[in-house]
């Protein structure tokens, strides 16, 4: 009980020394929290859509794939409606419905504006059943009635102000087709960002299938007392062919299966973050105990004096990480469901649609928030809380402070030279390796060592670093400068720690700079290299290319051809016999003239031959294909063909990499027209001397279709560029929980050493020195402590990417570029985080009392 008094009593008397430790526990805890309740949020919402939506037994044609958002045809599985028949006479159904859905459409207002989401949600268009009655209700007008109307979902209506009596436009590769609004549909349950259109039943088989008397669903609703179970046996004993059958559980869970994968990858690299900002508040949390007890040097020996045990203060140590751990966690659970409701604020201001009726806070997870901050804070103060049941009686006779333990100091150094070491020699390894997944290992090692060693190292490189950093900076600022930089030396081990809670953050932007620039620089290399295409044409949202697009190109004047890029998935059986699946390129022969590929055997122009095609000398190694051997190719979804290997080309590329080709003709032949993929890239070359007005006029032939982009090769290198550069800054987005923790780091440590060194602060201002003197010395011990962290930071994540760019070089990403205007800037702006760290710090040590501060004991 005694311990515990003289904890609370402590804890309460240092609580301001403190709170910037509990911010640190607060916003990992609450990071981590946040992140939790909002997927699982995110999950919730999508489970009550597809636990809604999903009829008692679905049935669906044996190849469709609930993950395929986009066919390669542009038009979804579909079956006769003859199925529709057979379910509806099934024992124990109630009801049979047909349905018609597809994702593959555009739909655009008067404007020409995209209705659909901007998040990557679909567009779904479909026809209008009683078991969307399930999940939907019409709040304004009346479903669609014929091919002239259309009905949308309240959510898109509201968000592009549409109302009834508006046309739009919808864009399908069976053509364009148009129809006023009719109604207005709102969800019962929380939409999450997709746009939904309704037509009426045979205007949507017609548009959306290419003809009439075909569905891609059947939906049956059982009778009272038949389970879905047996609903299914009854409806798959009715039907005289091989369906997909799924129960509304079956269908719902494969619904959650798929979006349950991509919430997975968001959850555990969001927690990544949060654990890199966790371990900087580590940092923060040892320097703040250990400063805490070095402060109170005097009063443990006094304790110690008077009959206390060094496992009772120990104990004492730990009881007030306890404490502040607790009382950091708990806010922190409460500021993470804050977080989660931020998040869903954002994601609804960018179109995806979650309500907090939906908020989902399960009972592991402030469990998870409480364990964590409580683990972390009390596992950090372990180190000082032993230093401080150290410290013997006869201390209480001293001044406050600990010396410094030199044996433990050089077993400190000796070990983190070692790691760093060997660290070193694991990314040398890496950057040398000859296969991808062997380097990745020593890559992997590598950062793991080094990063330790120079957290271990860091009081050694302090002492070396800080005064590189002063003697062009500091020293020139005469005494006061010099005095920043001793302050700044006096606790090489509190300068390394401070330092480093600042370099992970940092090492792993630079990391990522490096890496990211490097990408872009090789990709517009090869671009230049391979590409001969002036332009190339694609969709936005990853859908097939519409065959009313290609007329438009194909029509358009200044135009010397237009090549056709199509994949097409099939079953490949080598020489070997090994049979696999594998994506073919079906191109016009003039793709060899707008991507030059190098050969290793054989000529690419006969790959687009009859009854030819090419491989990948990595597949022709692997299989032992050569030049003349002949595969058997059998298309998905049609007949299967034995086709002449006429070229091998190199795998040493980034575009197009292990491709084959075959000429488009060859597929056709192989593929009924139904089956026949659409374009996923267009590819164009203009008349000589004709460039400028040939793409201009590109532009505008395929203006009315606003999901397409035309680009020349200037365009497609800026595209790629910042579609690099916004996934960095997400990256980056969240590095900066970590960054902020940093400088709460620096601030605490400053503010501490403030309270540390109030008697010498009052007697310097004796001697002379200004209250603005004193704040610029610890202004400027403050930037040299971050430009330190930063300056081990930046160069050892410059190492990082450079290994990992030397093992990239092995999939085609060969130039090594350093993003230099991204590393001096994040270096000049540490000094600027240096100075606003030190504002609060250094104007309390100006305002300090003189004599109060002499008296100081």
């Amino acid at each position: 009980m005694t311990v515990l008094k003289t904890s609370l009593r402590n804890f309460l008397a240092h609580k301001g020394r403190m709170a910037l430790s509990a911010v640190a526990v607060l916003l990992s805890v609450a990071f981590v929290c946040g992140t939790l309740v909002f997927t699982d949020t995110m999950n919730t919402t999508f489970d009550k859509l597809f636990s809604v939506t999903a009829a008692d037994v679905t049935v669906s044609p044996k190849d469709a794939d609930d993950t395929d958002d986009n066919p390669r045809t542009g038009k979804p599985e579909s079956m006769p409606a003859s199925v529709l028949d057979s379910v509806a006479k099934a024992d124990g159904v109630q009801r049979a419905e047909g349905a018609v859905m597809s994702m593959s459409v555009t739909v655009v207002n008067a404007d020409n504006k995209n209705m659909g989401s901007s998040t990557g949600a679909p567009t779904i268009a479909g026809n209008w059943t009683q078991n969307d009655l399930k999940a939907m209700e019409i709040t304004s007008g009346h479903a669609p009635r014929g091919p002239a109307e259309v009905m949308v979902d309240a959510d898109t209506a509201g968000k592009h102000g549409l109302k009834l009596g508006d046309e739009l436009r919808a864009i399908a590769v069976t053509g364009d087709f148009t129809a006023k609004i009719s109604g207005i549909a709102s969800f019962k349950v929380t939409n999450p960002g997709a746009a939904v259109v309704y037509y009426d039943t045979a205007t949507a088989q017609r548009e959306l299938l290419g003809k009439e008397g075909l569905f891609t669903h059947v939906l049956a609703t059982g009778a009272d007392g038949v389970s879905d179970e047996q609903l299914k046996k009854n409806v798959a004993a009715a039907l005289d062919a091989p369906y997909k059958l799924q129960t509304a559980k079956e269908a719902a869970d494969a619904g959650r299966e798929e979006v349950g994968s991509f919430l997975d990858v968001m959850k555990y690299a969001m927690l990544g973050f949060a654990g890199i900002a966790v371990l900087v508040g580590v940092f923060l949390i040892v320097n703040t105990f250990s400063m805490l007890v070095a402060q109170r040097t005097r009063e443990i020996g006094l304790m110690r004096a008077i009959g206390s045990s060094r496992r009772q203060v120990n104990r004492s140590v730990l009881l007030e990480a306890l404490l502040l751990g607790v009382v950091g966690s708990a806010v922190g659970v409460a500021a993470g469901v804050g977080l989660a409701v931020g998040l869903m604020e954002l994601m609804g201001s960018v179109g995806m649609e979650l309500s907090t009726r939906d908020l989902t806070v399960k009972w592991t997870t402030p469990v998870a928030g409480l364990v964590l901050g409580v683990v972390v804070t009390v596992v950090a103060a372990y180190i000082p809380a032993r230093r401080a049941g150290k410290i013997s009686p006869m201390a209480a006779l001293r001044d406050a402070g600990m010396p410094a333990d030199a044996t433990s100091g050089r077993v400190r150094a000796v070990a983190g030279l070692l790691l760093t070491g060997v660290g070193a020699v694991a990314l040398a390894t890496a950057a040398r390796a000859d296969k991808a997944s062997e380097g990745s290992m020593f890559l992997g090692l590598g950062v793991v060592l080094t990063l330790i060693g120079f957290i271990v190292i860091g009081p050694l490189l302090a002492g070396v670093v800080v005064r590189m950093l002063s003697a062009p900076t500091l020293r020139l600022l005469g005494p006061v400068g010099r005095l920043a930089e001793r302050n700044a030396l006096r606790n090489p081990r509190r300068t390394g720690a401070t330092g480093a809670a600042l370099m992970i953050g940092l090492a792993l932007v630079a990391c990522l700079s490096v890496v990211g620039s490097s990408m872009v620089a090789s990709a517009t290399e090869e671009l230049d290299k391979s590409v001969g295409a002036d332009f190339i044409v694609s969709s936005e949202g990853g859908q097939p290319i519409v065959p009313q697009v290609q007329r438009a190109l194909e029509e358009t004047a200044g135009i010397a051809h237009v090549t056709e890029y199509r994949i097409v998935d099939a079953k490949l059986t080598s020489p070997d016999g090994k049979t696999e699946d594998e994506s073919l390129v079906a191109a016009d022969p003039t793709y060899a003239q707008d991507l030059r590929r190098t050969t290793v055997a054989g000529e690419l122009s006969a790959a687009y031959g009859k009854n030819a095609m090419s491989v990948g000398d990595s597949y022709a190694e692997e299989h032992g294909v050569t030049v003349g051997d002949t595969l058997t190719v059998a298309f998905k979804g049609g007949q299967s063909a034995q086709l002449k290997v006429a070229a091998i080309t190199s795998d040493d590329t980034n575009v197009d990499k292990g491709a084959m080709y075959m000429n488009i003709t060859t597929a056709a032949r192989h593929l009924p027209a139904e089956k026949m993929p659409q374009n996923f890239f267009l590819f164009a070359k203009a008349v000589d001397g004709q460039e400028k007005e040939a793409y201009s006029a590109l532009k505008a032939s395929i203006a009315d279709y606003p999901t397409y982009k035309v680009q020349n090769q200037t365009d497609f290198k800026q595209d790629l560029k910042d579609q690099i550069g916004q996934l960095l800054n997400i990256v980056y987005g969240l590095l900066a929980l970590a960054i902020i923790v940093a400088v709460l780091g620096v601030v605490n440590t400053l503010a501490l050493s403030v309270v540390e060194r109030t008697r010498e602060i009052g007697l310097m201002r004796a001697i002379g020195l200004s209250r603005r003197q004193m704040r610029r010395m610890i202004r400027l011990e403050s930037v040299v402590i971050a430009l330190f962290g930063a300056l081990l930071g930046l160069g050892l994540g410059m190492g990082w990417g450079t290994a990992a760019q030397k093992l990239l070089a092995l999939e085609g990403l060969e130039v090594l570029e350093i993003p230099w205007p991204t590393i001096v800037t994040v270096f000049i702006g540490s000094a600027f985080v240096g100075l606003f760290a030190a504002l609060v710090p250094a104007f309390r040590a100006g305002r300090m009392n003189v004599l109060n501060a002499i008296a100081t004991e």
